[in-house]
């Protein structure tokens, strides 16, 4: 079986595969593992307006030196781009994004964001702190997750997410992006229809920059949380025996 290490996006941590996708997986015989990059989730959070995306990229790499191969590796949003940044010097035996950040960068999602909540995006850039964005439960819900999501769901997101590194964010604007040409590892690409953040279409563009289709799933940002949980988990188990019959 397959090593599975799993990378949480912007403002996540490790508690973000543990609710379902990781059990789950665990439940399919597979070897698991949940980081939290540096200043995220359990982590000390001072440092973390120093932190960009090579760290968090370092922070990937040492977790993969640690596990066996065969190697698969799975980022979520930010996580997507980390994952997408370390493909560039490693190629495990495959890799999984789940409503990664895009290959051109989250300059359209910015706008998108910005225009539904001018002053909210005012006061992050103001401040340069990214923790407006997910002050409340509402903005959770409308970024991360698919309107029909249980309330207590909501809640429970939102009690979780912390903060993330502003100078980390102008990197993911496209100062520092994903270099597909230079990538050889068998990728799956999977979106999420009601996604508050990414565009189907930004989700189609990176996966056929990688040479494949995206999957598409219904459900919000947030894909291993709210009800589609499973259906992620079952791409992502077809993906790897896939693989191991290769």
């Amino acid at each position: 079986m397959a090593s599975l290490l799993l990378v949480h996006g912007a403002w996540h941590g490790a508690w973000c595969w543990e609710d379902n996708l990781a059990p789950r997986l665990r439940d399919a015989g597979h070897a698991v593992t949940t980081i939290d990059l540096r200043h995220h989730g359990a982590q000390e959070r001072r440092g973390l307006r120093r932190s960009r995306i090579r760290d968090y990229v370092a922070d990937l790499d040492a977790a993969a030196a640690a596990l066996p191969a065969p190697l698969v590796v799975v980022g979520h949003s930010m996580g997507g781009l980390v994952v997408q940044r370390w493909l560039i010097g490693n190629r495990p035996a495959g890799a999984v994004l789940v409503a990664p950040i895009p290959v051109h960068g989250v300059i359209p999602a910015t706008l998108r964001v910005a225009r539904r909540h001018p002053a909210t995006f005012a006061k992050v850039n103001a401040t340069m702190n990214m923790a407006p964005l997910v002050r409340t439960q509402a903005l959770v819900r409308e970024l991360f997750l698919a309107p029909d999501t249980p309330d207590e769901v909501v809640r429970r997101c939102h009690e979780r997410v912390g903060n993330e590194s502003y100078l980390a964010y102008i990197e993911m604007l496209g100062l520092v992006r994903a270099r597909p040409k230079r990538v050889s590892t068998p990728m799956l690409v999977l979106g999420a229809e009601a996604d508050g953040i990414f565009s189907p279409r930004e989700i189609e563009r990176t996966a056929r920059a990688y040479g494949t289709e995206p999957v598409m799933l219904p459900g919000g940002h947030d894909m291993m949380l709210d009800g589609s949980w499973e259906a992620v988990a079952e791409r992502i188990e077809v993906f790897v025996r896939s693989l191991a019959a290769a």
